[in-house]
């Protein structure tokens, strides 16, 4: 039975009134939040540090570039901008007043952020390994660049980028990833799940096949149906370049590519080189070749012109992008077509679905077979020296190193790949419960008390006030002991970081006067190994925070006061 419109109006009006305090009950929580916030980073003059803020945002895999900080950053420069002409105010620091409002209008992305919500949480301790596997990597110099393509025949041996871009926008470079060079075969998938989006799979699957051929990427052999085997190869790419957007003309279909691809790569880097197309262009016998074939056993859609279609799978084959820009594409397909820093819907999930699935078995040339048993991940390689590497629900992978195996597939760039599947729960059939010898750092770290002490400790010991911050943030008890009741600033003041010692005292409120299994205080730590600066702080704040229990007396504190300023 329906609703009559009293009961109807009504139940809106409660509707309204729930929604209205739900939003009212999440803008309190973010207000509380940007207040916590400000008191972890504020000085002793009660101000904050643009830079610092900077830092710690960056700690987590955030770019101050990032789209959703768009509003916050632009406070920034009008507050430096502000600044500049007022020589009163100290430069790239802000009261708490002007913090908030820089902050308020991205608030939801900087507390998931520095709460641990993105999908690395540990982001530091994952680029760690990440460095080392790339040191280890820009040791082997098989192989040589592309020599069929005179422009890409100069490329510089030495070059070697690697860049990340999580599904939650978090980046991570090394390397030369800004100098710009050719997508070559990393433009297929592309180009494939563009076509996909425009038409449907069985439209294009009507021109082209989905197995792996077995046979050489650029070989005149067709399918059993007489189709190219799979649009990963030349054959099928060249057919799948004469689907995409067929009823425009040639100068249409290219802006529509360059367009799209802009939007896939969240409007970073992406360019064409006339150069490499023309050389492309000029060397190219075997797909022309290919071309004649295919159009003899109809493999073309009946209004294709064969000479437009190979010129433009020519410019496709030369549009340029940077090891940034590539990553970028990489986790946008990675996030089931929408591009995780812009938010924009580029493809279709299904779309997506088939390009990494035709990736994972046929991507990677003749080594296609051996990649997905050793690595277990959708990829596609270019002989510009790219490898394109895609690990669904979670990041973008773009390496670029000019030289090539015999496979035609970037040398290092495939060490990267199986050595990262080594360290990592990655390939497809990692088991995440059982295969203990991996890191996955989908988990956070911090997953247990025991764990909680190990970090804290560990980062007060190093003097990292980046990590306690974050880990306050978190809501972590900052006064955690260890088995023999040594706290973090047990640690601080025995090392004698003095920034972490205030942090703990002055933002945490960590009581000074707890003592470990030997009845040392962290006074008495700093003292031991002569960090006189630090005692003078911890003394100063035990005097001013005298505990109910009198562990320390006040008039204990004074002779300890008087022995270290040697006052008689």
């Amino acid at each position: 039975m329906s609703d009559n419109p009293q009961n109807l109006k009504r139940r809106i009006s409660s509707l309204k009134q729930w929604q209205e305090g739900l939003e009212e009950l999440l803008s309190s929580g973010m207000e509380d939040f940007e207040e916590k916030l400000f008191n972890f980073l504020c000085d002793q003059n009660e101000l904050v540090s643009m830079d610092k803020f900077k830092n710690l945002l960056e700690e987590t895999g955030l770019r101050d570039n990032d789209f959703r900080l768009n509003e916050t950053m632009q406070k920034f420069r009008n507050v430096l901008e502000r600044q500049l002409h007022d020589e009163h105010e100290l430069r790239g620091m802000m009261d708490k007043e002007t913090f908030l409002d820089c902050v308020s209008d991205n608030i939801v992305v900087i507390s998931k952020a520095l709460t641990s919500q993105f999908v690395i949480p540990e982001f530091r301790t994952f680029t760690d390994i990440i460095d080392k596997i790339f040191e280890k990597c820009v040791y082997n110099e098989k192989g040589k660049p592309a020599q069929y393509i005179p422009q890409l025949a100069r490329g510089n041996p030495k070059h070697w980028g690697v860049s990340i871009c999580t599904v939650d926008g978090q980046r991570y470079d090394l390397g030369e990833t800004n100098i710009p060079f050719c997508l070559q075969s990393v433009v297929k998938p592309l180009t494939y799940a563009l076509t996909l989006n425009d038409l449907s799979p069985d439209v294009v699957h009507r021109f082209v096949g989905q197995e792996p051929s077995g046979r050489s990427f650029n070989e005149l052999t067709l399918d059993y149906q007489n189709k190219p085997h799979n649009p990963m190869i030349n054959a099928g790419a060249i057919v799948t370049s004469s689907l995409l957007k067929k009823g425009l003309v040639i100068a249409d279909r290219f802006d529509y590519a360059m367009d799209e691809l802009k939007r896939l790569s969240g409007q970073e880097h992406v360019t064409f080189n006339n150069s490499v197309y023309l050389s492309e262009r000029a060397t190219a016998d075997r797909n022309f070749a290919l071309g004649y074939y295919m159009r003899e056993n109809k493999c073309f859609p009946s209004e294709a012109d064969l000479v437009e279609t190979l010129e433009f799978y020519f410019q496709l084959c030369s549009i340029e992008v940077t090891a940034q820009s590539g990553a970028v594409i990489a986790a946008t397909l990675a996030n089931g077509g929408i591009c995780p820093t812009t938010g924009d819907k580029v493809l279709n999930s299904e779309a997506v679905r088939n390009t990494l699935s035709l990736m994972h078995s046929c991507g990677m040339y003749d080594y296609s077979g051996q990649f997905a048993f050793k690595v277990g991940l959708p990829a596609k390689s270019g002989v510009a020296g790219g490898v394109l590497l895609v690990i669904p629900n979670l990041m973008g992978i773009f390496t670029w190193s000019p030289p090539l195996d015999q496979w035609g597939n970037s040398s290092r760039g495939v060490q990267f790949c199986e050595e990262l599947v080594a360290n990592f729960n990655f390939h497809n059939y990692d088991n995440l419960k059982h295969t203990s010898k991996k890191y996955d750092p989908r988990g956070r770290a911090v997953e247990s008390k025991a764990q909680d002490v190990v970090n804290v400790l560990f980062s007060a010991f190093n003097g990292d006030v980046t990590a306690m911050r974050r880990y306050a943030l978190l809501g972590m008890d900052m006064s955690l002991a260890d088995y023999d009741g040594r706290t973090a600033l047990h640690l601080a003041a025995a090392e004698g970081h003095e920034s972490i010692v205030r942090f703990l005292l002055e933002k945490c409120n960590v009581n000074p006067h707890q003592k470990d299994r030997w009845n040392f205080t962290a006074y008495d730590d700093a003292k031991r190994f002569k960090h006189d600066d630090v005692a003078k702080i911890l003394l100063e704040y035990m005097k001013k925070h005298p505990t109910p229990e009198g562990e320390l007396q006040i008039e204990d504190i004074n002779e300890k006061i008087k022995h270290l300023y040697n006052i008689d």
